[in-house]
């Protein structure tokens, strides 16, 4: 059996915190607002997994209203999302992701980014491509307020 699913998050950049994308933390004046490390792609891949293994999303599974998850390394909540696709036989064939940011610029960060959660999800870093865009100075990432993650994945059975 083979699923698709489709994540997405977003976060708000502050001043006063780390910016964590793509489990590592890249160098930057602002980070992003959440009740975890505000991992944005992170954030998007574990929803698209967990929706594509019909086990609804990660506000479900790691809720914000839960001690446990605060300033949590998002790295941990990958892990926790591969074992629950993992404990219903599911297995990772690819996943694509794109983030949308003015700045920082992400594109040399890429390949570090792929081989660490290629690593926590114990896969091949081929199997997970990670794209950086711009919003051309739109909306609220052009105004560099915020960063928006997208991702598709696909699970077989």
């Amino acid at each position: 059996m083979i699923r698709v699913g489709f994540g997405m998050d977003v976060h708000r950049l502050v001043e006063g915190r780390d910016l964590w994308i793509g489990g590592i933390k890249i160098p930057y004046e602002w980070g992003l607002d959440g009740h975890s490390d505000a991992d944005v792609l992170i954030h998007a891949i574990c929803d698209a997994l967990l929706g594509a293994a019909n086990l609804r999303d990660i506000g479900y599974q790691f809720p914000d209203t839960s001690g446990e998850f605060k300033n949590i390394d998002s790295k941990i909540l990958l892990r926790r999302t591969n074992e629950l696709l993992i404990e219903k036989g599911y297995r990772i064939g690819n996943i694509d992701a794109t983030v949308a940011a003015q700045a920082p610029k992400l594109n040399p960060h890429i390949p570090t980014m792929q081989q660490v959660m290629a690593d926590v999800l114990q896969i091949d870093p081929d199997q997970l491509s990670i794209k950086a865009t711009t919003t051309e100075k739109l909306g609220f990432e052009g105004r560099k307020e915020g960063i928006t993650a997208y991702a598709t994945v696909l699970i077989e059975k």
